[in-house]
């Protein structure tokens, strides 16, 4: 990488905390790359958009403490993603008066989660509830009072305005997810493996094509690949830990920071 490294603001996802990146950051540092990590946890009564407007204050902090007003890189995760896409494609729009050079997203629910909506199902929610209660959702989940999972369920009117919006041009999007095409079930045991989809017949349905928690149809984004790793072999029939590939774990998989750091130190991205 040529000239001075850009930033990188450091975006979790829902019901995480911005310890997530405690892997990635020593990568940063060592590459003496900046970064900030913007915290949303104490906003997990709020609205998706509401969250987008304050990361837009806490970059708007960090350049005014700093001094830096040029470029940025934002790494997300999961539905963090979806807030900073809000923020860049939605509260941006049409000045677009933040610069950001590239948006990186580690298994995004671009395009609305199945599994918000099955949470909501009549005849599954409870089950996938109680599957993924203490892993994924706390003790006691009540969908219907999360405003953020309601903002992602994919016929929400938060899914709608980003869809209008579409992406944008002077951004570059990478797209970085996992799969388990051997079907190993340690991959995600709550789900034997497979990630729930919603098919084009609006069924739902469980591919090998997601990371347990989003699949690949949710994450895609129009005119942009797909990134996809899956779980590497260290020796032939030997896997090195397959959950470390599903969606929980993406901020701290080695081969997914790997490949963030290959972005973020490229001469372009």
């Amino acid at each position: 990488m040529t000239g001075s490294p850009v930033p990188v603001i450091l975006v979790h996802g829902w019901n995480s905390h911005p310890g997530v990146w405690n892997r990635l950051v020593p990568r940063l540092d060592a590459a003496c790359i900046p970064s900030s990590r913007f915290s949303h946890v104490e906003m997990a009564d709020r609205t998706l958009p509401e969250i987008a407007g304050a990361l837009r204050d806490h970059i708007r902090q960090y350049r005014d403490t700093t001094g830096y007003y040029g470029a940025v890189d934002i790494i997300s995760h999961s539905l963090g993603t979806c807030i900073t896409r809000y923020f860049l494609e939605v509260l941006d729009k049409p000045e677009h008066r933040e610069h950001v050079r590239q948006l990186i997203g580690l298994g995004p629910p671009n395009n609305g989660s199945a599994l918000a909506e099955l949470f909501h199902d009549p005849e599954q929610g409870s089950d996938i509830i109680n599957r993924l209660t203490g892993v994924f959702v706390p003790e006691g989940y009540d969908p219907e009072a999360d405003m953020i999972v309601q903002d992602v369920r994919p016929a929400s009117r938060v899914m709608a305005e980003l869809r209008s919006a579409g992406i944008r041009k002077d951004i570059c999007y990478h797209v970085i997810v996992t799969a388990n095409p051997e079907g190993i079930p340690g991959f995600f045991p709550q789900f034997a493996g497979k990630t729930f989809e919603i098919g084009d017949d609006g069924k739902y349905r469980m591919t090998l094509e997601g990371d347990g928690v989003v699949a690949h149809r949710e994450s895609r984004l129009p005119g942009i690949s797909l990134d996809i790793i899956p779980p590497g072999r260290d020796a032939p029939g030997q896997y090195p830990r397959p959950d470390l590939y599903c969606h929980i774990n993406l901020p701290k998989n080695t081969a997914v920071i790997d490949r963030i750091m290959q972005y973020l130190t490229a001469d372009s991205p």
